[in-house]
């Protein structure tokens, strides 16, 4: 079984900053992407950005320049560091993996349970 857990998230004043980490764990055999999507009420979940097994990475446009997705191959981690957070980066916040299970030949999805991140004054 393959679980992911998000940590990091909490209330922030707008122009601060979060980090927010995920770890895979289980009966892992490789991860080809990691990545973390957000939802915001009344809204549909929207990537935020991914990683590859190569580290190659992808960023909503509305983040670019102010989020930055990193890795830790050996630990099986992924972490996304938020600066100059706004408003509308208020939202809950979930890890997602493309796992293939150890003595499995197929990757499949993983969802963590999400963390809030909320940006206030």
């Amino acid at each position: 079984q393959v679980q992911l857990v998000e940590s990091g998230g909490g209330l922030v004043q707008p122009g601060g900053s979060l980090r927010l980490s995920c770890a895979a764990s289980g009966s892992i055999g490789s991860i080809s992407v990691m990545g973390w999507y957000r939802q915001s009420p009344g809204k549909q979940r929207e990537l935020v950005a991914t990683i590859t097994s190569s580290r190659t990475t992808n960023y909503a446009d509305s983040v670019k320049g102010r989020f930055t997705i990193s890795k830790d191959s050996a630990k099986n981690t992924v972490d996304l560091q938020i600066n100059n957070l706004n408003a509308e980066d208020t939202a809950v916040y979930y890890c997602y993996a493309q796992i293939r299970p150890r003595f499995s030949s197929l990757y499949d999805s993983y969802w963590g349970q999400g963390t809030q991140v909320t940006v206030s004054s």
